[in-house]
């Protein structure tokens, strides 16, 4: 899709890649943004961006030489696939992960509201450390998605928060006068019912408690004793791999997971004896027959929208790295009828437990 920005012609592509025509790499929102800079002429201020998910925003100020933080894999992916289209180079040592430090402060800082109000937390905590003395920040949002909690976590951390007027259904959030920074924790603990407790960083699925379908796969996990190596596919705080680390103390267990901050929380609560971490959002990097069983709760959300394309790719190189005999088992709710999809990839497919929101699914490969 085209689009142009200060008389440059810019093409950016969606990935992970989707067959709906109908969803673009950016938003009104991003545009606004643009818009709001031009109009206040800002574009000479040193800029950091956060949650620019295809990197739309880092491509139309390229020329400012802005510095972004990724929280995803597929973000760093497809900043590098547009960068590439766009007759881009990407500065590596301007793009930082979560929770680092970035030595140098910023005038102006731009993020688009994320869905998870605690990763907008976390976002502002790190934005607002970065920022200079009088220094902005400009959060773009599409209006349906407005909440009065977004405001209330502002002021956490601003003493003055204006929303703009309205433009193309979207609207800007604009942040001055940062309050003293303050350290506080990032991390939810969320305890078990078998005893203990998980901790996760904000933002990762299913804060404050265990997942409820996640739940009743534990409640349902058929775990073998051939089951040696193992992967927690999509693994968030590292629930089921921990569960399994229980019952097995000697597999090699391999977590793997689009978010950093999941991998992080994952390494909260995991020992590194045998056990292995993955930011990752495919399995290439796993050679053919690899694991003997595969335990997932596939995510469908992406961001605000319900997407099931990333799962259906997934399950396929789940098969590739499944050993003979081996066997993927996951979670899914009910109304996405996965197992019309499963039986395309495995045989068998069994239905090991269902009730009136969840069934889980085990998938042989023969």
């Amino acid at each position: 899709m085209q689009f142009q920005y200060q008389n440059a012609h810019y093409h950016f592509t969606r990935y992970p890649a989707t067959s709906n025509r109908s969803l673009r790499a950016w938003s009104a929102a991003d545009e606004h943004i643009l818009k709001h800079l031009d109009e206040q002429q800002l574009t000479q201020k040193s800029i950091l961006i956060a949650n620019d998910r295809f990197g739309f925003l880092m491509s139309c100020l390229h020329p400012l030489k802005p510095t972004a933080i990724v929280a995803y894999k597929s973000q760093q992916k497809s900043w590098q696939k547009n960068f590439i289209a766009n007759g881009l180079k990407m500065d590596e040592s301007r793009v930082f992960l979560p929770l680092e430090g970035i030595d140098q402060s910023f005038e102006l800082a731009l993020l688009k509201i994320p869905k998870s109000l605690e990763l907008f937390r976390l976002y502002l905590y790190q934005l607002s450390k970065q920022l200079e003395e009088g220094g902005i920040v400009i959060c773009g949002f599409m209006t349906r998605h407005f909440s009065p909690q977004i405001i209330n976590i502002a002021k956490d951390f601003f003493e003055k928060a204006e929303q703009s007027k309205a433009w193309k259904k979207s609207r800007l959030l604009i942040l001055t006068k940062k309050k003293a920074f303050q350290e506080i924790s990032l991390l939810n603990i969320i305890g078990l019912a078998s005893g203990g407790n998980l901790q996760q960083y904000f933002g990762v699925f299913s804060s404050g408690h265990i997942d409820y379908g996640t739940q009743f796969l534990i409640q349902h996990l058929s775990l073998r004793e051939e089951d040696h190596r193992v992967l927690d596919l999509a693994c968030g705080n590292g629930v089921l791999a921990n569960t399994i680390r229980q019952h097995k103390a000697a597999a090699e267990l391999h977590l793997l997971d689009d978010a950093f901050l999941a991998i992080a929380s994952s390494k909260l609560n995991l020992s590194a004896d045998n056990t292995y971490f993955h930011f990752e959002d495919n399995l290439e990097k796993f050679e053919d027959n690899y694991f003997d069983f595969v335990v997932s709760n596939p995510p469908f959300h992406f961001a605000y929208e319900n997407n099931i394309e990333v799962s259906l790719r997934l399950f396929r190189e789940v098969k590739r790295c499944l050993k003979m005999d081996g066997h993927f088992q996951l979670v899914a709710n009910k109304h996405l009828n996965y197992k019309v999809h499963l039986e395309k990839i495995f045989d068998p497919v069994n239905v090991v437990a269902e009730n009136e929101k969840f069934v889980v699914y085990d998938c042989l490969k023969e």
